[in-house]
């Protein structure tokens, strides 16, 4: 089986296209370099550099003939998208329709579809229960409206062309890869403000909360969407939310570290609460997250361990270069 993978040279989507070589698909990859990064390449992954916005798609489709689409090309960050709410529904919304459409010209037989749990619910309200597939979408960012509205794109597209989706919720990924100089990943910004000797910032009061998934479970759920009849959206986490100050305390354990937890302003227009309830997924897809908060949080300190053992005896620095655009 041929398996299209946008962003499979991102955080997640390049867990994911390992997992599907792993498991002997042949797998190409898409992707523009603007966040991915070429160490994160599989070497066996079919690639072709390009926006999913680029109208030379139709010629990898011509070429290659996929029968699964996955699509994790995305613009990333909540509060680029609060900055230029129009660059992320570009990207978000009309790169999708794009792969949509031609998914259907060329007769893919699946889409599946890296969606946000964490931002298309919208703020849960303190002692509520953990978000379902079920509740009303009230995202509160152009990034989770962006998501929101990609999905329904996706129903469109089933009712009226008769292409299968699955939609995977994903809580906050977190994990080997994750962009630490970016706006986007706690785990990775704190991981790497500790071990290059800084100080971690946390945000408000630090009593926000998410749920935290590590990525080698959301890219497990990828692999279980492959192979099921099941249709619609799935939330991807493990329905135990962790607030930003318990975060740190756990980072600083593991890492061997000892700073203070010191507190900046909040950031304007954040979530302040996230958890999701993932028994659909259980029931549909067979998935279950097998890594708990802590265990995925020492392999994510590992690595990053490692990866500063490697740059220091090589004499370069951490942040790792992506490949020319």
């Amino acid at each position: 089986m041929k398996i299209l993978v946008s962003g499979g040279a991102g955080f997640i989507g390049s867990h994911v296209a390992d997992r599907y070589i792993a498991d002997g698909y042949q797998v190409i990859v898409i992707d523009n370099f603007i966040t991915g990064k070429m160490e994160n390449l599989n070497p066996r992954a079919h690639f072709y550099q390009m926006d999913i916005l680029d109208g030379g798609i139709e010629e990898i489709f011509v070429r290659e003939r996929p029968e699964v689409v996955n699509h994790h090309a995305a613009q990333i960050d909540v509060r680029k998208s609060v900055q230029d709410p129009l660059f992320d529904a570009k990207t978000n919304v009309l790169g999708t329709l794009n792969l949509l459409e031609k998914s259907v010209k060329y007769r893919v037989r699946q889409f599946l579809f890296a969606s946000s749990g964490g931002a298309i619910y919208g703020d849960q309200p303190e002692g509520a229960q953990a978000a379902s597939e079920d509740d009303s979408l009230r995202p509160i960012s152009p990034y989770g409206v962006a998501k929101a509205a990609a999905e329904l794109y996706l129903h469109y597209y089933r009712v009226v062309h008769g292409l299968n989706f699955v939609a995977l919720r994903y809580g906050n990924v977190y994990g080997p890869r994750q962009d630490p100089f970016g706006e986007a990943g706690v785990v990775a910004i704190f991981t790497e403000k500790l071990l290059s000797g800084g100080q971690p910032l946390i945000n408000g009061d630090g009593l926000q909360t998410r749920d935290y998934v590590y990525v080698e479970d959301a890219a497990e759920a990828n692999v279980l969407a492959l192979n099921s009849k099941a249709s619609g959206p799935f939330n991807i986490g493990t329905g135990i939310e962790k607030n930003v100050n318990e975060l740190f305390g756990t980072l600083l354990r593991i890492a061997g570290k000892s700073v203070p937890e010191v507190h900046g302003p909040p950031k304007p227009g954040e979530q302040r609460r996230s958890v999701l309830n993932c028994s659909k997924a259980h029931a549909h897809l067979g998935w279950a997250p097998k890594f708990s908060f802590e265990s995925g949080l020492h392999k994510t300190v590992e690595y990053f361990e490692k990866l500063h053992r490697r740059e220091r005896g090589e004499g370069r620095p951490l942040r790792t270069q992506r490949a020319p655009r």
